[in-house]
């Protein structure tokens, strides 16, 4: 995923975030391509989709 700088910073924040106490490092799991790597790509992926959709706006529901 050397080819796209943005997604590859989204998949780390996402690995970092979710599994944090993963076995490997990101870039490890980039190398080995672990199931938590392919997860992460996804959640980026899918989180990009959301956030590049136009003429749309998100309801946050403050919970406190």
């Amino acid at each position: 995923m050397q080819h796209d700088l943005r997604l590859r910073a989204a998949a780390r924040a996402v690995y970092d975030n979710v599994y944090a106490s993963a076995q490997f490092s990101f870039d490890d799991a980039e190398r080995f391509v672990t199931v938590e790597y392919r997860q992460a790509v996804g959640a980026a992926q899918d989180a990009r989709s959301v956030l590049a959709a136009r003429h749309e706006q998100l309801l946050f529901v403050a919970i406190l």
